[in-house]
């Protein structure tokens, strides 16, 4: 069989697939919770265009992670 470079689950070791498993756990559970948060959350606590932020958050990982960080205005916050 001639190596083609690429990797199937079968040929990863136990660590490795448990880390797969780890990471996308927590890129789903960042993305779900920003969405929730995104859909719920009135105009006035989000910063910018409520439409725009929905792309980002489909760039993994950094755009949950932007918007639950930058998106989002605090009590209290005016800018």
């Amino acid at each position: 069989m001639e190596y083609t470079g690429k990797k199937r689950w079968r040929d990863l070791t136990d660590g490795q697939r448990t880390a797969i498993l780890v990471v996308a756990s927590v890129e789903l559970s960042l993305t779900a919770t920003a969405a929730v948060d995104l859909w719920r959350a009135p105009a006035e606590r989000v910063r910018g265009d409520r439409r725009l932020w929905w792309p980002v958050l489909l760039v993994q990982p950094f755009g949950p992670l932007l918007y639950l960080l930058l998106g989002r205005r605090r009590t209290g916050d005016k800018t």
